[in-house]
C-alpha cells in the first residue's frame, strides 16, 4: 500500500523567552492505512488522534523542541502507546514544556 502524507492544522500558543504568540501549526502524518508516523504533535492531541484513527502510531517525532511542536507529544504518545523521538540538542527546549519527562529516542 503506498504511503501518504496528511496535514492536520492545530492552533495554540507559542512561548519563548518570555513572549507568547497565537500560532497555527502543521502536524504531519506519514504512513498508510495501517500505521503512521506523527511529526510535530502540536497543541491538540484529540485532533491529532482523531486524524490518526485506528492506525498504529509508529512514533511521535519532534523536529525540534519549541513548545508549539511538542506540547501534545506526550499525550499522543501515551494514547497510542508510542515512543517520542527528539534530537538531544533540543532537550533544553523540551524541558521548558516537560521538566520531569524525557523523550524515548
Amino acid at each position: 500500500m503506498p504511503a501518504r502524507v496528511e496535514r492536520v492544522v492545530t492552533s495554540g500558543t507559542f512561548a519563548l523567552d518570555g513572549g507568547e504568540w497565537q500560532v497555527d501549526n502543521n502536524v504531519w502524518l506519514v504512513g498508510d492505512d495501517h500505521e503512521v508516523l506523527v511529526v510535530d504533535a502540536a497543541h491538540d492531541a484529540g485532533a491529532i488522534l482523531a486524524a490518526v484513527g485506528d492506525r498504529r502510531v509508529v512514533a511521535v517525532v519532534c523536529t525540534h523542541g519549541h513548545n508549539d511542536h511538542v506540547n501534545a507529544a506526550v499525550e499522543v504518545a501515551a494514547a497510542a502507546d508510542a515512543e517520542i523521538a527528539l534530537h538531544p540538542a533540543d532537550r533544553v527546549l523540551w524541558a521548558q514544556e516537560y521538566d520531569d519527562l524525557e523523550p524515548d529516542l
